[in-house]
């Protein structure tokens, strides 16, 4: 039996939901917005809040708490819970309430011929229909006990469009509804399960995966089963460019899979799931263009190409298969894969005469606006240098492993780029960037001209500990900051110049520990999983203070909560 996982949350920071549904409960609408009424939202064509959840009085707005946890949602009256919710399906919303009502109301409050939501009384079974044109599905409100009031029905333009949910007489003053999200029809809903059924089934489906992913977890790392429960909540079922089961970044805006975040989503879950692991490593790799490049991001409605991520799949696919190695056939695809990814790099993206390949916007490296490219965009870094030697290192290990007889190919193109990167991007005492096109020299407060460091075993030892000394540099009292404290350029809540955010230092503990500098490996991760303890899982955090800063339910974040402590946990046996 799964060892009981019941994580509490706040709902205003991480949204309610479960694997496999595209929907959540969330008062989070849009790019940093909030409002003060839980809304259902749906992330099909987008992030879109299709209705809001308003509990009422006597036809009066009531002020209700808040209370969950990864099976339920609760509204608290002076801490008793007077409504909940819970995930019956993947798109089936369960809803109750005693002594209070629960009015459901277009979030759009305007129709239009091309925007809005439509609602209507379906005269087949009765139920409350709300379409919606932002997300091209409907939303059936069905009564299982009470009554719905329907107010607006068939309505257009403006006008309040809503249902409310009440109890009667006949049924004790208490209802309960299910809201069901479909394309074009569905049979009319039954109830196969009690309410209380339901929220024992997700509390189950929850318990088993916090087992799988961690199962090493107890009081030493008290924000495993929640930062399991990010992870867990933001899986959705393959549907439209998602063409396998993905972890998205969030189920706030940042609701996609981005062409790096996913690769430290698999490492967190290749122990207790690796199809799910290969699953989310694979995802990009599902629209690669002609070119062998790999979209900039994923999801549901689309598929995006006008930039691209660092080549940091040859590291994250070796760490993958030392944890659970691959049979032939399925490394002979992802092989192949992979060498299309990395002809990319080296065919199209070097200036000719040129050895080191290039980034075109601090975009294409993952750290958007790093100081490394305030002098130029177009750059040659030393951490895509690095990046491809790893790659490179692996493509002809497995080359070796496959007999397929490239691998004398891939080492001489690694020998080539070490060779430049040392030569005309190592000053001595610290790498730069240079601009592709004139030379010019980058700036080095930034973290990203030190990621070389994951290539430690293929440079020099004086270059490497040069590199553990400069990440030191950048180590406060809760992890590396992304940006010199020190530096002109520092902002505290300046995205990559300056906040501490979690693959670039899960990138750098593990360059570490190969550069032998453990003791400094071993503080950074320490420092970072108190930060997820005391800050959560947020996108990135304040490098001074540990607050969390933009989406607080960042799946990478939890993800490398979840490998450091597991790591750790390692080390400990």
């Amino acid at each position: 039996m799964p060892v009981p996982a019941n994580p509490s949350f706040d709902v205003r920071q991480i949204p309610f939901s479960i694997r496999g549904s595209w929907l959540d409960i969330s008062p989070v609408v849009a790019l940093h917005t909030t409002r003060e009424d839980l809304h259902l939202v749906t992330h099909q064509t987008g992030m879109h809040a299709v209705v809001r959840l308003i509990p009422q009085r006597a036809g009066e707005r009531v002020a209700l708490e808040n209370r969950a946890s990864p099976s339920r949602l609760e509204w608290l009256d002076a801490g008793r819970p007077v409504i909940e919710a819970a995930f019956e399906g993947v798109d089936i919303v369960r809803l109750r309430g005693t002594g209070i009502e629960l009015r459901i109301v277009d979030a759009a409050e305007e129709l239009t011929p091309f925007t809005g939501t439509y609602l209507f009384r379906d005269p087949v079974d009765g139920a409350a229909v709300f379409t919606s044109y932002e997300t091209g599905r409907r939303y059936r409100v069905t009564a299982i006990r009470g009554e719905l009031v329907i107010e607006g029905s068939e309505a257009l333009g403006q006008g309040e469009r809503s249902v409310l949910a009440r109890g009667s007489e006949t049924d004790g003053g208490g209802w309960e509804l299910a809201i069901e999200e479909f394309e074009a029809a569905r049979h009319p809903y039954r109830s196969e399960a009690d309410f209380d059924q339901v929220v024992a089934a997700s509390a189950l489906a929850f318990a088993a995966f916090a087992d799988e992913i961690a199962g090493w977890r107890g009081e030493r790392f008290p924000a495993a089963e929640l930062a399991a429960y990010v992870l867990w909540s933001a899986t959705v079922a393959p549907k439209g460019f998602l063409r396998r089961e993905s972890v998205l970044m969030s189920k706030h805006w940042m609701d996609k899979v981005w062409s790096w975040d996913h690769c430290f989503n698999a490492l967190a879950l290749v122990e207790g799931d690796a199809g799910l692991a290969l699953d989310q490593f694979l995802t990009p790799f599902d629209h690669q263009d002609a070119s062998g490049g790999l979209p900039d991001s994923v999801t549901h409605s689309e598929v995006l190409y006008n930039f691209v991520k660092p080549p940091i799949h040859g590291w994250t696919l070796a760490q993958l298969r030392a944890q659970s190695p691959l049979d032939a056939t399925v490394l002979a695809d992802v092989y192949a894969k992979l060498s299309r990814s990395t002809r990319f790099w080296l065919d199209f993206r070097r200036v000719p005469g040129h050895v080191l390949p290039h980034y075109q916007h601090g975009n294409d490296s993952g750290w958007d606006n790093s100081t490394t490219f305030d002098r130029d965009r177009v750059i040659e870094a030393p951490d895509l240098a690095a990046f491809l030697l790893v790659q490179l290192e692996e493509l002809a290990t497995i080359a070796d492993q496959l007999v397929l007889g490239d691998a004398t190919e891939w080492r001489g193109e690694a020998a080539a780029i070490s060779t430049a990167l040392l030569a005309e991007l190592w000053d001595g005492e610290s790498f730069v960037a240079h601009g592709a096109a004139g030379g010019r020299v980058s700036k080095t407060g930034s973290l990203l001209n030190l990621l070389p460091i994951v290539a430690a075993e293929l440079l020099p030892r004086e270059v490497t500990d040069r590199l553990a000394d400069d990440i030191a540099r950048h180590l406060t009292e809760f992890g590396p900051a992304t940006q010199l404290l020190d530096s002109e350029e520092y902002d505290d809540d300046g995205y990559w110049r300056g906040p501490i955010w979690a693959p670039s230092t899960v990138l750098i503990e593990d360059g570490l520990r190969r550069a032998g500098r453990t003791e400094l490996a071993d503080e950074i991760s320490a420092r970072f999983l108190a930060l997820c303890e005391r800050s959560g899982f947020a996108e990135n955090f304040d490098a001074r203070t540990g607050v969390g800063l933009r989406d607080r339910a960042y799946t990478w974040t939890a993800s490398a909560y979840l490998v450091l402590a597991r790591q750790a946990a390692e080390r400990g046996r």
